[in-house]
């Protein structure tokens, strides 16, 4: 099967790739044509921007437990892996639709839609999802945004000026991961004031992550030039995340949280599923705008 072709909207600000398997963001380019996303070196991740639905993170055995039944779910769910249909395009704005079928009830069990919709305004680049609940008892779900960002930006300073400042405090220790599950042990947090200065070495013990975050934004670059900020309005968590050495940071605005360790339980009690009411929709957000 041939990769299918990238769907591409533009103002003369900023212009985006959309990659229709899994919905992906792809590229993401200034005025100038210079990549703002990930180089996608397959030496320490090929991934762009996935979108992490219905699970965020890694289950326990990569399994889903469902009304006494096990499902298998590799990680972060697999709407990453799915083709979705191209629904509307025109020169600024795409949506996207997955819905469900014989492949996805066959590790998740629920009739949903999942509408994607990417829309650039100036130098905003919007990312809407609806995940529509199709049954008629509530849908349990999480959904997680994980676009890399290039790291440096192209924009001349070097990997080690860049940094991410929060829009507000975060004193709360992050929590941590062993084995791809949230164990108790929590790490304090890195932060100096709002700022994270990025170096290789936060991410030796894998992601950064927020399970409470006060902050709807931050901005990632370097303290002169061009940024980016990303908002995620109705976000409650975030991870940030790396592999040391690789040219990408990972702002990722999540609704969702990997097994904690030991976790067995039905989807319903896992933390950080949503509980959508029959006929219902749950909404995420987030826009990267380019600023400077």
């Amino acid at each position: 099967m041939s990769a299918p072709e990238l769907i591409r909207i533009a103002t003369p600000h900023l212009s985006a790739a959309i990659n229709p398997l899994g919905a992906e963001l792809t590229h993401l380019h200034d005025a100038d044509g210079r990549e703002l996303m990930t180089n996608a070196d397959p030496a320490f991740w090929a991934g762009h921007a996935p979108l992490l639905f219905p699970v965020v993170g890694r289950l326990n055995g990569d399994v889903l437990h469902v009304d006494g039944t096990a499902y298998p779910m590799k990680q972060h769910g697999f709407a990453r892996r799915s083709l979705f249909k191209l629904v509307e395009h025109d020169a600024t704005r795409a949506v996207f639709l997955l819905e469900d079928n014989a492949e996805t009830r066959a590790a998740y069990p629920f009739a949903f839609a999942l509408r994607v919709t990417y829309t650039i305004t100036d130098a905003t680049l919007a990312i809407s999802v609806e995940i529509e609940n199709r049954n008629n008892t509530s849908l349990p779900a999480s959904f997680g945004f994980h676009p890399a960002f290039a790291w440096p930006l192209p924009y001349g300073l070097p990997r080690s000026e860049h940094r991410i400042v929060f829009a507000a405090d975060e004193p709360d220790a992050l929590r941590e991961l062993a084995g791809n599950a949230i164990i108790e042990q929590r790490r304090p947090s890195p932060l100096d004031g709002r700022t994270l200065a990025l170096d290789d070495a936060l991410f030796e013990r894998d992601a950064l992550i927020w399970d409470s975050v006060r902050s709807r934004s931050v901005r990632y670059g370097a303290p002169t030039g061009p940024q980016l900020r990303v908002d995620f309005p109705d976000m409650p968590m975030l991870g940030i995340w790396t592999k040391p050495g690789a040219a990408f940071i990972c702002i990722e605005p999540w609704h969702g949280i990997a097994d904690p360790a030991g976790f067995a339980g039905d989807i319903r009690e896992k933390p950080g599923i949503v509980e959508i009411a029959p006929g219902a929709t749950l909404a995420c957000a987030m826009q990267v705008t380019l600023e400077g």
